[in-house]
C-alpha cells in the first residue's frame, strides 16, 4: 500500500505490507515466526453479542489465512461512552470472548476508545512455522481455487438493516459469520497450502485479485460454481447491496472480466468470510477430504490459476 511506509530492511520480516497479505509475519527462529494482525468492524446486526463474536472472529480469521496457530488476544472497543450502557459493552465483549474460547485463544485485556462510531475487534497474536505460511504470493499456473464459505453477507445484512431480510436468511448469513476458519486453515496446512486467504472487505474478486497480482499470474473463476447465502441474489436484484461493492468494483474494474449479473455478488465485501485456496491440482483431493474430515461444510472447487493474460481475473 502507497501510504503504508515501507518497513526498514530486517530479514526476519518474512511478510510486511507490500503483498497486501493478511497479517504480518516476523521470523523468531528457523522453525517459529510471529503472526500478528488486527482488525475493527462496526455493527453489522442489532444484537450485542452476536456483534462481538462476529468481530472476534473476523479478526483472528487473518492469522489462519497465514496459516498460523492464533494464540492471543486483544480486545479494541471504540465506542460513545456517553451513550452505550455498559451492560452493552458487557455482551459485545461478551460474544468476543466465547469465540475465543472456542478457538482456543486467550483473551489478554484490551483498550476502550472513546469514538462517536461503535466498533469492536481483536488485536490477535499467533505462530507459524516459516516454511508453511499461506501467502498471497505463491500461487502457481495448473492450481486450483478452493473456497469454503458460501458469499452474501454484506447483501444480506444490508437487507436486513432495511428491514427486508427474512429472518431465516440471516440467521444463515450470521451463522457463516461466527463460523471459524480455523479448521480450514488446519486442512490447508496439511496438505501444503501455500497460497491462500480469506475473503472479507474487498470481496472475493478484491482479494483474488490480491493472490493473482502478488503471484503474477490469472484467475479463472466459475461464477456458477461460487456458492452464494440464500437470498442474496433476490436482494441484490432489489439494489440492497453495500456501498463498499461500488467501491471495490471501481478500484479493480480494469483488471476484471465480469458478468454484470454476477458483479453484486463477486463484489459483495464480506465479513468473517471464507478461505480461499490455491492448491496444486494433484492434491485437490486431499484437500477436499481434509476439509471434510474437519467439518468445513463447504468445500467449493470454483475456479483455476491460468499463466498471467490480459485480465488479472476472469469470471466465467
Amino acid at each position: 500500500m502507497a501510504f503504508i511506509p515501507k518497513p526498514r530492511e530486517d530479514a526476519n520480516l518474512l511478510v510486511g505490507p507490500e503483498t497486501h497479505d493478511d497479517a504480518g509475519v516476523y521470523r523468531l527462529s528457523d522453525e517459529l515466526a510471529l503472526v500478528q494482525t488486527v482488525d475493527i468492524i462496526t455493527p453489522i446486526v442489532d444484537d450485542p453479542a452476536t456483534f462481538g463474536a462476529i468481530a472476534a472472529a473476523n479478526s483472528l480469521s487473518d492469522v489462519w489465512a497465514m496459516g498460523g496457530r492464533a494464540l492471543t488476544a486483544m480486545n479494541i472497543l471504540c465506542c460513545p461512552l456517553d451513550e452505550l450502557p455498559p451492560p452493552v459493552m458487557g455482551e459485545i465483549l461478551a460474544g468476543g470472548a466465547k469465540v475465543c474460547a472456542e478457538a482456543g485463544v486467550a483473551p489478554m485485556g484490551g483498550h476502550t476508545v472513546e469514538d462517536d462510531v461503535l466498533k469492536f475487534g481483536l488485536s490477535a497474536t499467533g505462530t507459524v512455522h516459516p516454511g508453511k505460511m499461506i501467502v498471497n504470493t505463491a500461487a502457481k499456473p495448473g492450481d486450483v481455487l478452493v473456497l469454503t464459505k458460501a458469499l452474501g453477507t454484506g447483501i444480506v445484512t444490508t437487507a436486513a438493516k432495511a428491514g427486508k431480510a427474512s429472518e431465516d436468511d440471516l440467521a444463515v448469513a450470521v451463522d457463516s459469520m461466527t463460523s471459524l476458519n480455523k479448521a480450514g486453515a488446519e486442512a490447508a496446512v496439511e496438505v501444503g497450502v501455500r497460497a491462500g486467504t480469506d475473503i472479507t472487505g474487498f470481496g472475493l474478486l478484491g482479494h483474488a485479485m490480491n493472490i493473482a497480482r502478488g503471484s503474477d499470474v490469472t484467475f479463472e473463476i466459475e461464477a456458477k460454481a461460487v456458492p452464494i447465502l440464500p437470498g442474496a441474489q433476490a436482494y441484490a436484484k432489489k439494489g440492497l447491496c453495500t456501498g463498499g461493492a461500488r467501491s471495490n468494483a471501481a478500484f479493480y474494474k480494469d483488471e476484471v472480466n465480469v458478468a454484470e449479473t454476477f458483479a453484486d455478488i463477486a463484489w459483495d465485501p464480506q465479513t468473517s468470510g471464507g478461505l480461499l485456496l490455491a492448491i496444486a491440482e494433484p492434491r485437490l483431493q486431499n484437500l477436499l477430504d481434509a476439509l471434510a474430515t474437519r467439518g468445513v461444510a463447504i468445500r467449493a472447487v470454483i475456479g483455476r490459476v491460468l499463466p498471467r493474460g490480459l485480465k488479472r481475473i476472469v469470471v466465467r
